[in-house]
């Protein structure tokens, strides 16, 4: 018996198979709403839009604004943990300063 021709063969070097990268997807986005009240006063919801949301005075003016002209606001876009996060400590925020202030978290649709 004859042994196979190994000549020229090395079993560490790559021979064409191509390691693929595992695709991550981006994790759906759910967004952040607060809902309007008749006693949270104008000045906490800004506040809270800047501290919470990271908005600028202008910008958490105008989301006030709309909050209390339309009944409720986007107050941003986050991946499901963080949009549920933010919510609640918003709430919880709100309830330690005696304000009703209320979010709710819901799915982006495409």
């Amino acid at each position: 018996m004859s042994e196979p021709d190994n000549s020229g063969f090395d079993p560490d070097e790559d021979y064409g198979v191509a390691v693929a990268k595992p695709e991550q997807k981006k994790p759906p986005l759910y967004r952040v709403i607060m809902l309007n009240d008749d006693y949270t006063p104008m000045e906490f919801v800004i506040h809270v839009l800047e501290l919470f949301f990271n908005m600028n005075q202008e910008k958490a003016t105008q989301t006030m604004l709309t909050v209390h002209t339309k009944g409720a606001a986007v107050c941003g876009f986050y991946p499901k943990d963080i949009a549920e996060t933010k919510a609640e400590h918003v709430v919880e925020y709100a309830k330690e300063n005696q304000h009703p202030l209320m979010c709710q978290v819901d799915t982006v649709e495409d």
